[in-house]
């Protein structure tokens, strides 16, 4: 259990959709926006994430938002971002490094 819980937060770009549920609850329209990419591709990472328990769903009238499962989910992340920041190898906050990553994966 715990090996699918990581191996779904150690793919890039999911870890850049729960780093921004972490903020707040959103749509999957607002996360397409946010990250540049189509619903559809936004929408199976959700779909991964919700099947490990890392994200639920909300309906709010006619729209669905999403956000982190619980306050776990929250802590794992901000401690797995706080970690990999203080590895002496990355110079960069890690958030600048998975933003960085992304606009090289849009430039492809």
């Amino acid at each position: 259990m715990a090996a699918r819980l990581f191996r779904a937060i150690g793919d890039t770009p999911r870890l850049r959709l729960l780093a921004l549920l972490g903020q707040g609850e959103a749509c999957v329209t607002e996360l397409a926006q946010a990250e540049g990419e189509n619903i559809s591709t936004i929408s199976q990472r959700l779909r991964v994430l919700r099947s490990e328990h890392l994200v639920v769903r909300k309906r709010r009238g006619k729209h669905i938002n999403y956000g982190l499962a619980d306050q776990h989910v929250m802590d794992l992340i901000f401690n797995a971002l706080a970690h990999a920041s203080e590895v002496p190898a990355i110079k960069q906050p890690v958030i600048t490094q998975l933003l960085k990553e992304k606009q090289n994966e849009q430039r492809s």
